[in-house]
């Protein structure tokens, strides 16, 4: 015992190295000559190895494993000018290996590091929120990956450089999703999306935009269409691209169909002049591209309570103006709408979408409404009505004993085999007037496609007492010589 303690003296003062030296081995403490550096730790030969710390003069240090002389092994390193931290794998004093990184900013990466940066897989956490898990390769995200964004959408698919690059799956909070091809994080190439609102585009994008999209809607037949007086009639709509041809990878959008009359109508042109309307009726006049202002009016049929039976399509297509093709009254109408007001595929969240009333669902860009026809005049619209020179004439002498100097604003009488047998004049009315009538298709899809809605088409309507070839004649044009 007396012999050890002779010999601690002896071994401490080994320990202390001549002043400007490093010390040999064991624990000791070491300031370098830059004054940049202090090491407090193990040695090894006069150079760190085991554990230790090394401080730097600004603030920065590293504690953790060294070998001999190098910064190597398990370890955790703080930088004062960035203010971040790694706590991991270390190799010639860089963060290699496997690791967490916290960030000052906010955020932390936790993964596979090379040469001070991410590289390989990991899992990046940024000041945000958002969480990507995937490859890496030079600091930014490579490769295969998924990222949660910061307002709830999720991408899983192919990364370069940073951006979404590749092939990639979007799901949207809304409930939209996109799977294609995509350049410099937009939609770029052949891709689908099925939108929240049910509408689905199937096809070419270019910086974000669907190349083959609708822009505008068009209803099919004549300029203007002749309906006789009663009769039911079916409408075609195409939705089409800019350049004319039609938007055939488009699914969905709903289509609305309403109706106005002409606001005010020349007697000369036709049996009805006007409707008036009662102030309190509060009716904006709606503007169309035919000249003249119409006023909001009713439809009736089938799928929307119509009052009106059915017309029989051997009437439909032998006693009706309208040209083959524009009026196609089938009795499978039910199946077709049936089809219609459900979408080809389920929408994004995965219930089946149906059509509000009046409504319909375009499939490849196409939509048809079969089975329209006018609705009774509604509560509050008086139609004025005026006769024609031609039934001037013939209603010249008195009926029901009223004074033959009196016009009376009623209805002309039909033409002869105009109405259908057991048809009282009640009944009649629950038809509309002859007149000068306007079919507006909307897109109400809701919420819009890519935020945006196409312009409301127009069809210039006339529906007429007369019977097949005697047509009224439009404002402008003149009357016809009959044939």
């Amino acid at each position: 015992m007396a012999a050890a303690r002779q010999r601690s003296p002896t071994s401490r003062q080994q320990r202390r190295d001549p002043p400007g030296r490093p010390p040999q081995d064991g624990y000791g403490v070491y300031t370098y000559p830059n004054s940049f550096f202090r090491y407090e730790g193990e040695w090894k030969g006069g150079k760190t190895h085991g554990r230790g710390k090394l401080l730097f003069k600004d603030g920065s240090y590293y504690e953790g494993e060294f070998v001999d002389g190098e910064i190597m092994g398990e370890g955790c390193r703080h930088w004062a000018s960035s203010g971040n931290t790694y706590s991991g794998q270390f190799v010639l004093g860089e963060p290699q290996g496997h690791g967490v990184m916290k960030y000052k900013a906010g955020g932390h990466y936790k993964g596979e590091l090379s040469h001070g940066v991410r590289e390989g897989h990991g899992c990046l956490v940024d000041q945000d929120g958002q969480v990507y898990r995937g490859s890496f390769h030079n600091n930014r995200r490579h490769g295969r990956g998924q990222m949660a964004f910061q307002n709830g959408d999720k991408y899983d698919g192919d990364w370069v450089r940073g951006h979404r690059q590749g092939h990639g799956v979007l799901q949207r909070t809304d409930g939209s999703t996109y799977e294609g091809q995509w350049h410099s994080d937009v939609f770029s190439g052949l891709g689908s999306m099925a939108h929240c609102s049910g509408v689905v585009y199937r096809g070419m994008w270019i910086n974000g935009h669907p190349v083959a999209q609708a822009t505008r809607t068009v209803i099919l037949g004549p300029e203007v269409m002749d309906v006789a007086h009663g009769s039911s009639f079916t409408l075609s709509v195409e939705l089409l691209q800019d350049n004319g041809e039609v938007a055939e990878s488009e699914d969905g959008r709903v289509l609305k169909i309403s109706a106005g009359v002409r606001y005010v109508q020349l007697s000369a042109y036709s049996e009805v002049s006007f409707f008036k309307a009662d102030k309190d009726s509060q009716v904006a006049p709606i503007p169309t591209p035919f000249g003249f202002e119409c006023i909001a009016y009713p439809l009736s049929s089938p799928t929307s309570g119509g009052l009106e039976p059915r017309a029989a399509p051997e009437s439909a297509g032998t006693n009706s103006p309208l040209p083959k093709g524009d009026l196609e009254v089938t009795m499978a109408s039910d199946a077709l709408r049936d089809q219609e007001d459900t979408p080809s595929g389920p929408p994004a969240g995965g219930h089946a979408l149906r059509c509000p009333e009046g409504c319909r669902r375009a499939q490849r860009g196409r939509a048809q409404f079969t089975d329209v026809r006018l609705g009774p005049p509604p509560a509050g619209y008086h139609p004025v009505l005026f006769l024609d020179g031609r039934h001037e004439k013939a209603s010249s002498r008195p009926r029901g004993g009223m004074d033959p100097g009196k016009r009376t604003p009623t209805m002309p009488d039909p033409p002869a085999g105009s109405r259908p047998d057991g048809v009282s004049e009640a009944e009649l009315v629950t038809t509309a007037f002859p007149g000068e009538y306007v079919i507006m298709i909307r897109d109400v899809t809701n919420p819009p496609f890519l935020g945006g809605t196409l312009p409301t088409a127009f069809k210039h309507l006339r529906v007429s007492a007369k019977g097949a070839g005697q047509q009224t004649p439009v404002p402008g044009e003149g009357p016809k010589a009959p044939h």
